[in-house]
């Protein structure tokens, strides 16, 4: 199956092409720039159950959440860099500033996000944990950040780990 044929507009989409995908583990962001961290956090989310699926912030939405010069690459990139992973295997975008509307269509057993949250700041949470599932959060492999190394680019400082 090619990359752009898992890359789904909407959970609608999504759930005509998956309708029982077995234990769905959901994660969500803008993963403009895919780094070591990326990576290893979306392992471990798969890890966690039968099916991984990536809620994509589209276009508009991480230019609203990170600021004009955002996204870095467009959604169709963003998405064909994650499905080019093992570990992914769909990408559904959403336009809104959250994934609640998303996750409430999916119901994911299992919601995963990065240890810089807090379990009561995790959207969706409530949702999910109320259905029966759980929220799992992830540590970050530490040095890796995408705004890290955005910085180092714009000042041309390249993008090694200090």
């Amino acid at each position: 199956m090619s990359s752009s044929s898992r890359f789904y507009p909407s959970a609608q989409a999504f759930l005509a092409a998956h309708p029982q995908p077995g234990r769905l583990c959901f994660t969500n962001g803008c993963f403009d720039l895919i780094h070591p961290g990326h990576v290893q956090y979306l392992e471990e989310a798969r890890a966690l159950g039968d099916f991984l699926v990536v809620g994509l912030n589209s276009d508009a939405s991480v230019a609203r959440l990170k600021g004009p010069g955002r996204p870095l690459q467009d959604e169709a990139a963003r998405a064909a860099v994650l499905l080019g992973l093992r570990s992914v295997d769909a990408v559904v975008r959403f336009d809104e500033d959250t994934p609640l509307e998303l996750i409430r269509a999916l119901q994911p057993d299992v919601l995963v996000k990065g240890g810089d949250y807090t379990p009561e700041a995790v959207v969706g949470r409530a949702f999910v944990e109320g259905r029966g599932g759980r929220l799992v959060l992830i540590p970050f492999l530490p040095g890796h950040s995408t705004s890290r190394i955005e910085q180092r680019i714009r000042t041309g400082r390249g993008v090694t780990v200090e």
